[in-house]
């Protein structure tokens, strides 16, 4: 069992969420967020060395799979949430974690059968 956890832009989350049903990932988990990466925050092309850091608006996604469907839900999370054929800085993240155990708290079933 892994948890996916994807940082992207917020207009892509739509696109995300299509990409996701299309390879059979119905759960997820989303949450708005803001941070900063290489670009410091800055949304143009140029960085001026002694500007403030500004915190982007973002959307994560928490995704719980079993193994099987970490490589289709990772494909489908890059194909939706990339800027155009190349992409652009600030298209986000994905980080694969492994997941010890996971509980259904309506039925208290455990591991891969409560994903």
């Amino acid at each position: 069992m892994k948890l996916i956890i994807a940082i992207i832009q917020p207009n892509c989350l739509e696109a995300v969420k299509q990409a996701l049903t299309e390879v059979e990932v119905f759960r997820l988990t989303v949450v708005d967020c803001q941070g900063f990466g290489r670009q410091k925050g800055q949304l143009g092309a140029r960085r001026v060395p002694d500007s403030s850091v500004n915190l982007l608006r973002k959307v994560q996604l928490q995704i719980a799979v079993n193994d099987e469907f970490v490589e289709p839900t990772v494909s489908a999370v890059l194909a939706a949430a990339k800027s155009g054929q190349t992409g652009r800085i600030g298209d986000g993240k994905v980080f694969i974690l492994p997941m010890d155990d996971c509980v259904r708290i309506r039925t208290g079933e455990r591991g891969p059968e409560a994903i």
